[in-house]
Order: structure tokens, then sequence, then C-alpha cells
């Protein structure tokens, strides 16, 4: 027998059967689940992107990845064919935030999950995240303690010659941790950045305060350390 005749038929072969209203069911599931996910990460979500405008694009993701597997299933030759075109395709587009490509994942799960037929698998997994995601969401807001992490400028005007040491011992009073990224002093300026953490906001308000009475002319900035500016 020819081995490569043999080959070609094992990769035709083994076509599943379509079914219009059984693939019709499937795309309209993933679109409903699309939608949801979309809802919900425009309610719960915590980047501070546009998180409207970039849920816009869930529907297209999964629904797209659905009709993909949903033809690329039955065959091995177009599976294989899928793989080698989409090792020429290259994303541009930056995620800045990890929660975005959490949530872009769940998508493609969804497509993949609905065009694999596997229903209750995707339905269960996809009831466990969401839930999973708005518990979250709940705690935190109703925790007590909200860990910050931050980025502390600061700029005195006429320092005095332990103005270091001072500042220093302010911040590790309320501060769980205390590093200095930069001090600079020129022409009776101080400038200096810390990274700072803090249990609460309580301790950041404390931190402020202190500050400001222990310094008469003084500026203070915090920036969030997990934001790129």
């Amino acid at each position: 027998m020819d081995k490569h005749k043999t080959f070609e038929e094992f990769l035709l072969s083994g076509s599943a059967q379509f079914s219009i209203l059984n693939f019709s069911f499937n795309l309209l599931l993933t679109a409903v689940f699309a939608y949801v996910l979309s809802l919900l990460y425009n309610r719960y979500g915590s980047s501070l992107s546009n998180r409207k405008s970039f849920g816009k694009n869930f529907i297209f993701l999964a629904v797209t990845t659905m009709i993909i597997i949903t033809i690329v299933k039955s065959s091995l030759a177009l599976s294989l064919g899928l793989v080698g075109a989409l090792s020429i395709v290259r994303f541009r587009t930056a995620i800045k935030e990890p929660e975005e490509l959490t949530f872009l994942f769940l998508n493609i799960a969804l497509g993949l999950g609905f065009g694999a037929d596997q229903k209750a698998a995707t339905i269960i997994g996809f009831v466990f995240l969401i839930l999973f995601l708005i518990s979250k969401r709940i705690l935190y807001k109703n925790s007590i303690s909200e860990s910050q992490n931050l980025i502390l400028i600061l700029k005195i005007n006429n320092p005095s010659k332990n103005i270091l040491v001072e500042i220093l011992v302010i911040l590790k009073e309320y501060c769980d941790k205390v590093d200095i990224k930069r001090f600079d002093e020129e022409n009776s300026i101080m400038e200096a950045s810390f990274i700072i953490e803090l249990e609460n906001l309580e301790k950041l308000n404390a931190v402020s305060s202190n500050l400001k009475d222990s310094f008469k002319d003084i500026s203070i900035s915090f920036i969030d350390n997990n934001i790129n500016v």
C-alpha cells in the first residue's frame, strides 16, 4: 500500500457531520456569553483603560475563535494549516494591564469551548470564573485593610542638613516598607523619590499630614507604583 496515499486519506478522513442547527446554537451561546462577559468586565474590572471600548471587542473575538475551531476541529489537515497561518501573524497591540490579557484569554476560551461543542465544560468554567471575579471585587471593596504600593515624591525648599534622616523617621513610623530611589539637592531645593508600602489609606493620610507639619515649604505627590507614567 502506498504510504503517501494512506497519509493523505488519514488527513482527509474523520470529517465530522456538520449540523447547521448545532452550529447556530453554539454561535448564539458564544455571542451571548461574550456579551455578558463584556458587561461584567465593564462593571467589575479594575483596569484604568477605557473598559467599555475594550469590551466591545469581546463578541467579535469569541465568535471568530468559535468559527475557526468549528472549521478545523474535524480535519487534521486544516488544523496544521491553521498553525502555519498563525505562525506568520504578528499582533502589535500592547496589553498595558494583566487584567486585559486574562479577559482576552477567557474570550478565547469561550470560542474554543463552544467551537469544540463542549457546552457543559465551557459554561461551568465560565460561571466559576465569573463568581470568582465578583466575589473578589466585593471582598476587595469591603476590606478594611487595602494595602497601598506607592511612589512618594517630595520637594522641599531650604532643607536642613539632616533632612533625609528626618523624612525616613516619619515614613518608617507609618510605612511597612520604604525604599529611597532618588535624592537630589541643588540651590536650596531638595527633591527625593521613595517607594512605600502602607497598610491602609488612613496611614497614607497620616504620612501626608505629618510631613506637612514637619516641613513648612513642602510639595508632596503620591503615584500608584503599578501604573506606567
